[in-house]
């Protein structure tokens, strides 16, 4: 069972009332236990260092509470997408990642979401590689309840997101959530078609995509950082949205990714149901990752 980020901490800081450098050595190797990257466990030290060189001294909680103000300082924040959701219209959305990652299945989520909020939905299905994925697609599409744009087998994907978008004008939809082939295969190829799908993505809505976003698993731990690496040279990824997050054994990735590649979280799987999506609280999140109440098992996980 791994242990939670809390659990991780404390073995660290327990009992210790004087922050000296063993202490900040402990605390180092639980970040990078924890998946934050060594980039980002380093600015956390250094910044811890500095705001305890006046006062060594301090109380378990106080410590808790300075690493929660360094971490959560390390999480860009993200707009405000109820506003965004009313500014763009069609919200168009364009979804990148691996395959394995849950990528169609937080499509199929999100779709379910913004349905939920009262929202017109159109999907894409521009993974016209994978059959699995466009039959995926389409059994999510249906599940909630909302219409998807589709073609053959091995169509040209930036033609589907065309066709997703000037539908999703002509029927007045809210947003448009376009699929895409989730192969890490060659970065010339990958940012081609990117740049192919946002480019005619720009004929119909010339201010799209409004958002690009990365689906990344948070149980592959650094595994996440180097599909976060690949899609940013290939592409501007604006937000991030996590599967598979416990919020406590592997909250670290979350915290790392998105200070490493300055991309805020949208969203975050919690759950195998369909509802089972939320948007990303920051202050919730770092609360989560110092709850003693969480002891590292995976109650929550999702694809």
């Amino acid at each position: 069972m791994a242990a939670s980020f809390f659990q991780r901490i404390s073995r660290a800081i327990v009992g210790k009332s004087r922050v000296d450098d063993t202490t900040l050595d402990a605390i180092e190797e639980a970040l990078i236990e924890s998946d934050l990257g060594v980039d980002t466990t380093l600015k956390v030290i250094d910044n811890l260092e500095e705001r305890v060189s006046k006062d060594k001294y301090m109380s378990f909680e106080e410590l808790v509470d300075l690493l929660k103000d360094e971490i959560s300082k390390l999480i860009p924040e993200s707009d405000s997408l109820p506003s965004l959701l009313e500014e763009k219209k069609p919200y168009v959305i364009l979804v990148v990642g691996v395959n394995g990652v849950g990528k169609t299945t937080t499509i199929g989520k999100l779709a379910h979401y913004f349905h939920q909020q009262g929202r017109k939905v159109i999907l894409g299905a521009a993974d016209t590689f994978r059959a699995a994925a466009v039959d995926q697609i389409t059994i999510w599409a249906r599940r909630a309840g909302v219409e998807l744009v589709r073609q053959s087998m091995g169509s040209d994907p930036a033609s589907v997101a065309y066709d997703t978008v000037k539908a999703a004008v002509a029927r007045g939809a809210d947003v448009a959530i376009i699929d895409t082939a989730g192969r890490l295969h060659n970065r010339v190829d990958l940012m081609n078609e990117l740049t192919k799908i946002r480019n005619v993505i720009r004929k119909v809505v010339p201010d799209g995509p409004h958002d690009i976003m990365l689906v990344l698993d948070a149980s592959t731990g650094q595994n996440a950082f180097q599909q976060a690496r690949e899609f940013s040279r290939a592409t501007d990824i604006t937000s991030l949205a996590v599967t598979k997050l416990d919020g406590t054994a592997k909250g670290g990735v979350v915290v790392g990714v998105s200070d490493q590649f300055h991309i805020p979280v949208r969203f975050i799987g919690v759950g195998e149901g369909v509802d089972d999506i939320r948007l990303f609280d920051k202050a919730e999140f770092v609360n989560s990752l110092f709850d003693p109440d969480n002891l590292g098992e995976s109650q929550k996980t999702t694809r």
